[in-house]
């Protein structure tokens, strides 16, 4: 969720917040890495945002949907047929897929969906390898640089466990030699933005201590003639050089220099227009500074060239770090995507609405599904299915087919119009009912993951002062709000209480708790029941001394071979 400031509320006047006093929720740990238990479902969701995006349903409601042969199917000559799923290779058919999708979307229920987003998460390490970078650290005995390949190191190897599907590059700047699509000086680019692999690790761990730093300094050398526009630029065509689509770009850099061109103002003028450039473009730069003598002051350059995303909380009020723990914390709250499951109104009396996102802070790791393989060729393949006629054996459209519901010996036919009017209860909206003292939510309330719920003021100017205020306001007096929650259209509306949390930091200034409320999904009567647990005589004293002597009277010893 972005870090859009806020207000806190004290004495009853709305003022200006500390600074970290309404903060975006943490992002610590990468894809994959935490895993909670579902609420006994095989669906579940998975907290995303941006870019186009397509339905996924649980296994459940995905065995159901090839049964195909139970579907009551309604044919436009008023004649009823069975579907029969058939195998074709009619490339004309894709359309009409995506319409019946769309449909089983809607069918749906809210607890049983998975969103599920089109294109890759790539991601280029941009490492200073100037000799300043290689000077060891008289407390940790180990120099920026090994830090930092050290740091790549986990990445790489998380993510191919993980997420082998995302693109990782490692870029240099600052050496001798240079290697890239452009021929800029100095800038060497170690690894191209592809998916992870055992060789690209190896690779790095040979620049790794003292006899790998000594084969750096002979394969790339060193260079104080240093352009940071210039690694920019050249990341920025390792973007555009990859093929495939990429749903979040990102630049890491790691450097320990807080101002890089002090003696040359138009390397710096081109270091912050391309960094704007790159923001334009939709891709994030983010700063990993390293710790140095001196102290790392980031307003002297790095100020300017650091993105400030909507969606991101800003890695410049970070200390430096000088430990691999303290830095992996950064990588993985910076790599990891927040995306929102559906952004709403929350509405808290007549004329008064903020508006918020909605997210999901864990879900369940899932096995990944298998991959069906063509077995000359070894590649993938897809399956898709048609429907035709049971009696003349022709190709049913979606236009075609109706849906139908049997009452009283009747076959009462329904438009998708009217199906979704039955489902619809209200627009996407989160509305207030009222506050309960926060001892009356009782843990056995618990029935599914909770949601979380941040301020999104895009879309409602004001929205982080109001989110603010009431959140402080609920901590102060120990309650919770209760809300009707429709995440969708088309779906049936939830009561869940919104539980205010505080915000938690460490040592390091990182955020180990957000703030905002959590949306605690409550039961409905019958989800609720009492299990009475029949009462068993009990043993006598006697009777159980008796037991034991039977006991010892059936032990013998064990000989396999007189068995």
């Amino acid at each position: 969720p972005p870090p859009t400031g806020g207000a806190v509320t004290t004495g009853g006047a709305v003022t200006s917040p500390p600074q970290g006093a309404l903060r975006p929720p943490p992002t610590g740990g990468a894809a994959g890495r935490v895993v909670a238990p579902g609420d006994g479902r095989a669906g579940g969701q998975t907290d995303c945002c941006g870019g186009g995006f397509s339905f996924s349903f649980s296994a459940d409601r995905h065995r159901h949907r090839h049964r195909r042969d139970r579907i009551l199917v309604y044919c436009a000559s008023t004649r009823q047929h069975r579907g029969q799923p058939l195998d074709s290779d009619m490339s004309d058919w894709r359309s009409h897929y995506h319409n019946e999708d769309e449909e089983d979307q809607d069918d749906a229920e809210d607890n049983e969906e998975e969103f599920k987003f089109i294109g890759r998460d790539s991601l280029i390490f941009l490492i200073d390898a100037s000799e300043c970078m290689f000077e060891v650290d008289n407390e940790t005995d180990i120099s920026p640089f090994d830090l930092t390949l050290q740091c790549v190191h986990k990445v790489y190897t998380s993510k191919i466990i993980s997420s082998d599907r995302d693109l990782l590059a490692v870029v240099f700047f600052g050496t001798q030699k240079h290697k890239n699509s452009v021929d800029f000086k100095h800038i060497y680019v170690l690894h191209d933005l592809d998916t992870p692999g055992a060789k690209r690790v190896l690779e790095l761990d040979g620049y790794q201590g003292e006899k790998g730093n000594k084969m750096f300094k002979e394969d790339l050398g060193h260079s104080r003639d240093i352009s940071v526009g210039e690694a920019l630029w050249a990341c920025s065509n390792l973007f555009s050089d990859v093929k495939l689509k990429l749903s979040h770009k990102r630049i890491m850099l790691f450097t320990n220099d807080d101002d890089p061109h002090a003696n040359d103002s138009s390397k710096a003028r081109m270091a912050r227009t391309k960094a704007s450039d790159l923001r334009e473009t939709g891709i994030l730069l983010d700063l990993l500074n390293l710790r140095r003598s001196g102290g790392f002051d980031t307003s002297r350059f790095y100020r300017d060239i650091v993105s400030q995303s909507a969606d991101e909380d800003v890695g410049m009020q970070f200390k430096e770090s000088a430990k691999l723990d303290d830095l992996l914390r950064k990588v993985w709250a910076k790599d990891f995507k927040k995306r929102a499951v559906t952004r709403l109104n929350l509405k808290l009396g007549e004329g008064v609405e903020l508006s918020v996102g909605v997210y999901n802070l864990i879900h369940s790791a899932r096995k990944p599904a298998a991959v069906r393989l063509y077995r000359e060729t070894n590649e993938p393949i897809k399956t898709k299915t048609r429907w035709f006629n049971g009696e003349t054996g022709s190709l049913l459209l979606p236009s075609d087919t109706k849906k139908a519901q049997v009452h009283g010996q009747r076959q009462i036919v329904l438009e998708k119009e009217e199906t979704e009017e039955l489902k619809r209860f209200d627009n996407p909206s989160l509305v207030l009912i009222g506050f309960k003292p926060l001892s009356l939510l009782k843990k056995h309330h618990h029935i599914r993951p909770s949601q979380f719920i941040y301020p999104e003021e895009e879309f409602i100017t004001g929205s982080t002062t109001l989110f603010s205020a009431l959140l402080t306001k609920c901590l102060e007096k120990e309650v919770y709000a209760i809300c009707r929650y429709t995440p969708r259209r088309n779906t049936p509306p939830r009561f869940v209480a919104m539980v205010p949390q505080r915000e938690q930091l460490d040592d390091q200034e990182m955020q180990t708790m957000p703030s905002g409320f959590h949306l605690t999904f409550l039961p409905f009567a019958d989800d609720i029941r009492k299990v009475s647990f029949p009462k068993s005589a009990q043993a006598e004293r006697d009777q159980i001394e008796k037991m034991k002597r039977v006991v010892q009277k059936l032990r013998f010893k064990y000989r396999s071979a007189e068995l």
